[in-house]
């Protein structure tokens, strides 16, 4: 209910302009605020601006010093990485393709400092930093910046979401009925437009939004979940989008409708390892529609969603494990298994769907399972350049790879994974990591040796999302498969190391050794 007679009237007003301009047109012209006064032309945050403020204010060349001086002087990890978060969705609004790999990476990095000891716990988010700025002063700082504040739509619901992101294509639309819901409602509506513009993009920007909310607190979970909207609306305009996606678009409700789900409670019926390991094979060599079907009838069937999202990770984890040591692919990526090779980035939406899937309503977690299997069949599509198949029929390390392994020590085996790392050898790295596997030695101190990559390395922006994926998915994936979610971040790591963004030999990535010099670590 209105306040006021100015208020009703003013959003009497705008609904007119709205319907004579469109929604978005008359909030970006600048029309829909000028009919309410007391509507603030810039987003704010309350007690964390300031330090968001001095996050997206600062030039490049002095973030660093300026955030580890906030963390000497009493600010702690968690809020600076809350601020970053709000600086970040401010600036680019999960539009811009560097803004938005940013945020998907502040959640893990500040997972992975809990991994390292005190002293060096800011370096991942330090690095995550210095990339922000980066690209901050790429768009033009402040002056660019794409979130504005919002006026909630009353009486919006999920779907008033959906069709302003996949019917009218109307950012400003989408954010204003996306503000009307609780948190909860709010990343369900969302998830309706991801569903229609699916791709890893679209599926991770949600997860790692709802991710945050434990860093920034739920109050901030509109402004994160705004970026989802926005960046599945403007998936929505591009025609060729449209023209790609339409016929995926019939697959889910079709499948959900023949198979009856959602089932009314989720299913118990255990999958056992070779059921599990069977259904991830059917989705790797499945096509799109294929692979959505299997997912539908296990759910159908009774089965556990866990075990099901057990075996799509499995499906997407064979892609970096079968991938060719040549791979050129549709993005010309040379001998490069990391960043946004098909394998990761399939492994990295699976993950998101699964960790969605255990807190969105029946429906959105049922359609993302199917969408999560359809997506690791589609990049096991990939193929090379003249037709040839991406991906080998027998995963590495095999037998001879295992029998090359010459140390048997724990301290040997982790001296030559680091060695293997460090001369790219991305075989040698799996067949090591492999073996402690089969020694049954423990897996923390190789997660170890691997964070400190993760940190240091660039990894064409996927470095602290595809570390964090394989850490949820080893702890989630059952003893008989779960190295080899290992083995897969192994070639990973020794496919980045020493390459830039640009896939050059061109040492760490931008800002780690500023941050190693500034915490002296």
């Amino acid at each position: 209910m209105r306040n006021t007679r100015r208020e009703f009237l003013a959003d009497v007003g705008y609904g007119m302009l709205a319907a004579s301009l469109g929604t978005g047109l008359a909030v970006e012209l600048g029309l829909g605020p000028a009919l309410n006064a007391d509507e603030p032309k810039n987003l704010t945050f309350g007690d964390l601006e300031p330090l968001v403020a001095l996050i997206q204010e600062t030039p490049r060349a002095k973030v660093l010093p300026a955030v580890t001086e906030k963390l000497a002087t009493g600010t702690d990890l968690k809020r600076l990485t809350a601020a970053a978060a709000l600086a970040n969705a401010r600036m680019f609004g999960g539009e811009n393709y560097f803004g938005f790999h940013i945020f998907m990476a502040l959640a893990p990095a500040y997972q992975m400092a809990a991994e390292l000891p005190k002293e060096k716990a800011a370096l991942p988010l330090l690095k995550v930093l210095y990339r922000n700025a980066t690209y901050n002063e790429q768009v033009g700082g402040r002056a660019n910046e794409v979130l504005k504040p919002t006026i909630p739509t009353p009486g919006a619901t999920a779907e008033t979401v959906h069709q302003a992101v996949s019917t009218a294509h109307d950012r400003v639309a989408a954010e204003r009925a996306l503000a009307a819901l609780s948190p909860e409602d709010a990343l369900n509506a969302a998830l309706l437009g991801v569903a229609d513009t699916h791709d890893v993009h679209t599926a991770v920007m949600p997860w790692r939004a709802w991710a945050l909310l434990d860093i920034a607190g739920k109050e901030h979970a509109i402004t994160f979940l705004r970026q989802s909207v926005r960046q599945c609306a403007k998936q929505c305009e591009s025609q060729k989008n449209r023209e790609e996606l339409q016929a995926n678009r019939a697959i889910v409700p079709g499948l959900l409708e023949k198979h009856r789900l959602p089932r009314a409670e989720a299913g118990k019926r255990a999958g056992d390892d070779a059921w599990v390991e069977r259904l991830a094979m059917t989705i790797f060599t499945s096509n799109q529609k294929q692979a959505g079907e299997a997912v539908a009838a296990a759910l159908a069937e009774g089965f556990n969603p866990e075990h099901v999202g057990e075996a799509i990770s499995l499906a997407a984890n064979a892609l970096v494990l079968r991938q060719v040591e040549t791979w050129e692919g549709r993005n010309q990526m040379g001998q490069r298994t990391h960043g946004d090779s098909p394998g990761v980035h399939a492994s990295d939406a699976t993950n998101a769907w699964r960790n969605m899937a255990r807190v969105v309503n029946a429906c959105n977690a049922a359609a993302g399972l199917i969408l999560a299997a359809m997506d690791a069949a589609r990049s096991a599509g990939f193929n090379q350049p003249g037709g040839t198949s991406g991906y080998h029929k027998e995963a590495f390390p095999r037998p001879q790879d295992l029998e090359a392994v010459t140390a048997t020590t724990p301290e040997a085996l982790l001296k030559a994974l680091d060695g293997a790392i460090r001369d790219n050898n991305q075989v040698g790295a799996m067949a090591v990591v492999a073996k402690i596997g089969k020694m049954e030695l423990p897996a923390r101190p190789v997660f170890d040796l691997l964070l400190t990559y993760a940190i240091s390395e660039d990894g064409r922006l996927h470095a602290e999302k595809y570390y964090r994926t394989v850490t949820e998915e080893f702890a989630t994936t059952r003893p008989a498969f779960r190295w080899r979610q290992l083995v897969a971040l192994a070639r990973v790591t020794a496919s980045m190391y020493g390459f830039s963004q640009q896939d050059k030999k061109e040492g760490r990535a931008p800002g780690y050794e500023e941050a190693c010099r500034l915490l002296k670590v």
